[in-house]
């Protein structure tokens, strides 16, 4: 049983703010009968009218992708460019959880299950995602051990962080370093390295959760279903059921 709004917003290019209104105004029905309460609930079977038009529920659809660089992570792109859905050959209304930036590469998950989405990217799991930066400058200890305390960006200091030093290059003056983090503020591995005066040249996503771009087979830009013991495994990081 899902909510009905959820399942329009799920089912249809309608956002859920937009099928709450068509609910309230009268324009849904529920196996022939009028609905205008956002209570409602609706099972797979029924039949859903949304201003006349049957719409088809779907089940739920895990993704996990390598996102390549110059790709929106979004569903659209006001200005043309490649989003992340572009990349997955599935009919369904799917999105992105969380966001790699325009030039951040690496592992993203995509699906239409809004809980499990909603409670990955919710701060209170912890769920933990390493990034792999080449930075500009030479990395000392002290500043790992500033990165790994936590680092004030925009008002707020960061949770702390593993972090470890790859390599120097001294030729390119540049270091490699991985960094672990259990939140997911708008571009923060890039603020925490322009914080402590090492901008990032290069940024990719190696982790997330127990998924390791080391041992997945995906290309840039290629993507893969999760298994049934994968989804499940997320559920029970959120310490939610999960799905059979």
């Amino acid at each position: 049983m899902e909510r009905l709004q959820k399942i329009i917003a799920q089912s249809t290019d309608y956002s859920r703010r937009a099928a709450e209104k068509l609910i309230t105004e009268g324009k849904v029905s529920l196996n022939g009968r009028i609905v205008t309460e956002l209570g409602t609930k609706a099972e797979l079977t029924d039949e859903i009218l949304v201003e006349g038009n049957v719409i088809t529920q779907h089940d739920h659809v895990y993704y996990l992708l390598n996102k390549p660089i110059r790709v929106i992570s979004s569903r659209s792109d006001e200005k043309g460019r490649t989003v992340i859905t572009d990349l997955i050959d599935e009919r369904q209304k799917v999105y992105p959880v969380g966001r790699l930036d325009y030039f951040t590469t690496g592992l993203i998950l995509v699906t239409n299950d809004g809980n499990l989405a909603n409670g990955l990217m919710h701060p209170r799991y912890n769920i933990p995602k390493t990034y792999r930066a080449k930075v500009e400058g030479r990395v000392t200890d002290y500043t790992l051990k500033d990165l790994a305390k936590g680092v004030k960006i925009e008002g707020y200091k960061t949770k702390p962080a593993k972090v470890r030093r790859v390599r120097y290059t001294e030729k390119t003056d540049s270091t490699v370093v991985e960094i672990t983090i259990s939140e997911g503020k708008n571009n923060q591995v890039r603020k925490m390295f322009e914080t402590v005066g090492h901008p990032v040249e290069t940024l990719k996503r190696t982790k997330y959760a127990f998924f390791d771009l080391e041992t997945e087979t995906l290309p840039a830009g290629a993507s893969r279903p999760l298994s049934v013991k994968e989804i499940r495994k997320l559920y029970n990081l959120i310490g939610e059921a999960g799905r059979e």
